[in-house]
This record gives structure tokens, sequence and C-alpha cells, in this order.
């Protein structure tokens, strides 16, 4: 397996040939000013790149996420275009759907794939970049790669169908081969297969890539917008968060995140008045979350919308500690992003995930907080509880976690990475031909 974390390998030599300027297209669902973690990150990638000399477009849809509601400016429109910050954005226009139902994001997805078939015929890259979920990109991505023979690079976000099926979302036998198959087509169609926790290469050698084309590249964060902030911001005094020690969960509220083990926890710290768990985001396990909370009568939770990402270092800076969570078994499956926004916030950070995950070796390694078993509300409760009784602890946590992630997850350093990736797949497909 490649890799790929920082821009240059040992002996600061570059080891593929400098192939110049080059055209990239990403066929990506979610760009500026989409929510959620893929959104920010492929529009940092793609400006930088720009910045970096490359020319840059983007395939992707209007924005929708994480509600699934179109905003009334970007409806109306099959395709639209416009140039962002030196990169060409071509949006495909979707219809407004509630995105907790299945069925009803399926229907974006379709409706995504048809729309940027066309576009797909006409761009002429040199390189494609396209990322999971294979059901919400794989005709324009086919199309590039199968039939125009463009080379690519798939980027692996979550391993397809493993997540589903332990979500419990595929169940049936037929869905699962659709989606395995679909997975199995995009791996196969790139040169080079991304991916961005090194858990995931055992399980994406599983769906027939081979070793060689697999390259780990960690995901990024805008240190210079997301920094440590006063503590008392517009933010947190807008919600009253003057007098508590609040526990902020901020981000994508999934199926996945444990959300429940989180309210549980504040169950066990609700004899400590000064302690407010805070959510903040949208998802489809808010409800529940929402629920169990009323059932267990809590005081002690809030719950906040999504907040656009030019409040979000405010957000984060409201925090004493924030938290990243994951039901037991998923830790292996995902290194949620949000973890190096907070690391880049400079608050400590409560990890609740599997031991030996990338998370938690993350954080373990960083030395930016504590990490705790999943699952475990005690366990939970009282790291937020040796946080609370150690403001020389959570002051320590936060310096090194801001100092690692300005160190090894800038931006700056992931387009160099993917530039690196971009120029061997280059190579590769003048070696060889397009996996038919």
């Amino acid at each position: 397996m490649g890799w790929l974390p920082s821009p240059q390998p040992p002996g600061g030599q570059n080891k593929f040939p400098k192939l110049g300027m080059m055209d990239i297209l990403l066929v990506i669902l979610n760009y500026h000013p989409d929510g959620g973690a893929a959104a920010p990150l492929f529009t940092m990638l793609s400006e930088r790149l720009v910045q970096r000399g490359h020319s840059v477009s983007v395939l992707t849809a209007v924005p929708h996420y994480p509600t699934g509601q179109v905003p009334p400016d970007y409806r109306g429109r099959l395709i639209s275009r416009s140039r962002e910050k030196g990169v060409v954005v071509i949006r495909v226009g979707l219809p407004s759907v509630d995105r907790a139902k299945l069925t009803k994001r399926f229907m974006q997805f379709v409706a995504y794939q048809l729309g940027a078939t066309l576009p797909a015929l006409r761009l002429n890259p040199d390189i494609v970049l396209s990322a999971t979920p294979a059901m919400g990109v794989w005709l324009p991505y086919a199309v590039l790669t199968r039939l125009r023979r463009k080379p690519a690079v798939y980027s692996v976000h979550d391993v397809y169908p493993e997540v589903g099926i332990k979500l419990g979302i595929f169940h049936n036998p037929a869905v699962i081969g659709a989606v395995t198959w679909l997975e199995r087509s995009c791996l196969a169609g790139a040169r080079r297969v991304r991916i961005l926790s090194e858990s995931f290469g055992p399980r994406i050698k599983e769906l027939g890539v081979e070793g060689d084309k697999l390259c780990l590249i960690y995901d990024w964060v805008d240190t210079d917008l997301i920094r440590p902030l006063p503590r008392l911001n517009e933010f947190s005094l807008a919600h009253g968060f003057d007098a508590s020690f609040v526990v902020l969960y901020a981000g994508n509220m999934g199926l996945t995140h444990g959300l429940e083990t989180i309210v549980n926890a504040a169950s066990l710290l609700r004899d400590r008045p000064g302690v407010k768990i805070v959510f903040v985001g949208e998802g489809a396990g808010k409800d529940a979350a929402f629920e169990r909370t009323k059932q267990l009568g809590l005081s002690n939770v809030m719950y906040l919308p999504y907040q656009p990402r030019t409040r979000l270092p405010e957000v984060l800076a409201s925090a004493d500690v924030s938290l990243v969570s994951l039901q037991k078994g998923f830790g292996c499956d995902s290194l949620p992003s949000k973890t190096f926004s907070i690391l880049a916030s400079g608050r400590p950070v409560i990890a609740s995930v599997d031991p030996g995950s990338d998370t938690w070796n993350l954080v373990t390694r960083s030395q930016a907080g504590l990490c705790v078993a999943p699952d475990d509300p005690r366990a939970l409760a009282d790291a937020v509880i040796r946080l609370e009784n150690d403001p020389q602890l959570r002051q320590s946590c936060g310096a090194q976690g801001r100092a690692y992630a300005k160190k090894h997850h800038s931006p700056d350093s992931a387009a160099l990475a993917f530039e690196r990736l971009f120029e061997d797949a280059l190579c590769t497909s003048l070696r060889k031909p397009a996996a038919s």
C-alpha cells in the first residue's frame, strides 16, 4: 500500500516525475456550500490545486446536504456553471427530499447521476477524482473511465456495502449484491484508490483491489479558518454557555455515531449542574437521540441546528471539551474528519471509539485528549469529569492537538499528496490500458 500522508517521501525527493499542469475533474456529490465533512474537504483541495497551477473542474450536485432540501437560488435549472475561486463548478439540479428516508436519498443519487452524464461526455480532463458511495456517482464515473477511458483516482470514505450492512440499511441480498457490484466497478476502474484510514486497506483488498493500487492520505483541515478562539464568543454567549462546562458534539448526527451513548452519559452527569451536553448538527440519528433525551427527562442536554461553515470556528471554540463518538464495531470503518477540526480548534477531545482504531490512535498519537471504549456511558462520563476537574490537562491537550493538526493535516500538504497521486496515476495510464 502506498503511504502519502505527508508532502514528500523520505529523503525529500518526489518519486513520481513532475508532469506539469494537469486538467483535473472531481466527480463528487457534495461541494461548497454543502454541509457535512466531504464538501469542505473537496472544496479546500480543489482551491489549493488551482493555487498550485492546475486547471480544476468539479462536477457536483446543487447544495442539498445534510437536509436534502435544495436552496431556492439553486432550483429550476438542470445544469448550472460558475467559477468559484478559480474552480469551474458544474452543478446538477436535484429534487428536494427528506434524506432521513433511504428511498428519497436514493432519488437524489439517481437524479445526480443522470444529470451528470451529459457533462461527463463533454469534459476532457487529464485525470478524474471521485469518491464513495458508488451508488451516488457510478454512471458519470463509468462514462469517464470506461467509455472515455480517462485515468481516475477513487477515494474511499466509507467501506461499502459493509457500513450499510452493519447499520441494518442493507439487508436484502439483491441490494447488497448491487451495492457490492457498483463499488467493485468503481474500484476496478481506478488507477489508484485513496483510503483515509489504514484500517480500510484489508477490506478494500477483499473487494478485488491489488495492494499496490492503494494509497493512504489522511483527511485535512483548514488550520487558518479553524483556530483557537476565546471560549466566550458570539455563539457561546448567544446560547448561554458562559456559566457552563460545555461538552460539544458538532457535526453529522448519523446512525453510526453513538449518540445514545452520549445521551446516556449525560444522564449520569445530571448531578453536576455545571456540565452541559450540546449537540450541533443534523442527521439520521438526531431524532432518536432527541427522543431518548426526552425519555430520560434531561435538562442538561441541548440540541442546536446545523451551523454554516463560517460559524464553525466559534462553535468549536464554545466547547470546553469536544466529542468524537462511533458505535462499537464502527471504529475501523471511519476516521471522522471532524476529529481534525477539533484538533485545529485547540480544544481537548474525548474519543469514544474502538480501541486500536485510527481515531483512537490519532488522539493517542497527538496527545490531544482521552480515549474511552465505545457504547460505555460510564467511561464517557468519567472522562468528562476528569477533564472538568483538570484545567491544566485540558489546556495541554488542546495545545498539543493544535500543533499536531498544523504539522500533519494542512490543506497544502494534502494538495501536494494528491498531486503526487495524480501524477502516479497518469504515469500508470501511460504504461497500462484502462480496465475493461
